[in-house]
């Protein structure tokens, strides 16, 4: 008995119709029904085609590993493409430091300043009738210069937010919901597979990695996925397969290096 064959006897027999399994899944009824008939070129490639197939036999009571494994043998291309093959390393982006001022210079400049406008006043008073004392416009300019370089000294030094150092990845089922998934990390090797959420995962999981990692969910609208804390944007009604960095989750791949 075919795939399609055993699924759709298993939803008969559980009493259900394609309407109530797409309703369970978030899988388009046409994808369903293809799949019923051993048509597979809806699901968008293996990987969508394999998480359909658990979605699917989860909801009318098969085991989905075997019938997983079944496509495999029968259905999936002679090479799977890894995700280290197609997840290279990408030049970051390295940021422009902001550069601080350097007071040392600003005191100099001041310094002489004062220093020139001393011996301006000291000459100038030689030459005149003999020495005199400051005048309040003297004293005033003292005080004022005082207060700059008081205030120069003072002024605070703006810092730029610290970019994150790490690849966190925190994954929450939805109330009532599952999603299976699969985390690989830079080198392609599998870090976790299985369900998140009632009845039989957790209802969590974080990681945390030095450096990018892929993410493939099954049924994305079961959980909620946070990126070092920061909550991302998800499809909710097909698989998806994400690439995480320190700072997004995205469908694209990054660049390689060229």
């Amino acid at each position: 008995m075919s795939i399609g064959d055993a699924l759709a006897a298993a939803r008969r027999e559980a009493g259900l119709t394609i309407t109530q399994v797409s309703q369970r899944t978030c899988i388009r009824e046409t994808i369903i029904r293809g799949i019923e008939r051993g048509d597979y070129s809806a699901c968008g490639g293996d990987f969508y085609a394999r998480g359909h197939i658990r979605s699917i036999a989860r909801a009318v009571g098969l085991d989905p590993e075997a019938l997983v494994k079944e496509y495999d043998a029968t259905q999936a291309a002679p090479q799977q493409i890894t995700a280290a093959d197609v997840f290279q390393p990408f030049t970051p982006v390295k940021l422009r430091e902001r550069r601080r001022a350097n007071w040392s210079i600003v005191l100099l400049a001041g310094l002489i300043a004062v220093l020139g406008i001393a011996g301006f006043r000291y000459f100038k008073s030689h030459n005149n009738s003999g020495p005199s004392r400051p005048t309040a416009s003297t004293q005033s300019d003292r005080l004022q210069t005082g207060h700059h370089h008081k205030a120069a000294k003072t002024a605070p030094v703006a810092h730029t937010p610290p970019a994150p150092t790490h690849v966190q990845i925190t994954l929450v089922a939805t109330t009532g919901s599952i999603t299976w998934a699969e985390l690989l990390n830079f080198s392609g090797t599998q870090v976790f597979q299985g369900d998140i959420g009632a009845p039989n995962g957790p209802q969590q999981k974080t990681w945390t990695f030095g450096h990018p990692v892929t993410l493939q969910l099954g049924n994305p609208g079961g959980a909620t996925l946070y990126l070092n804390g920061k909550k991302q944007t998800l499809i909710k009604n097909q698989p998806e397969t994400l690439y995480c960095t320190k700072v997004y989750c995205t469908q694209t791949q990054p660049p390689a290096v060229g």
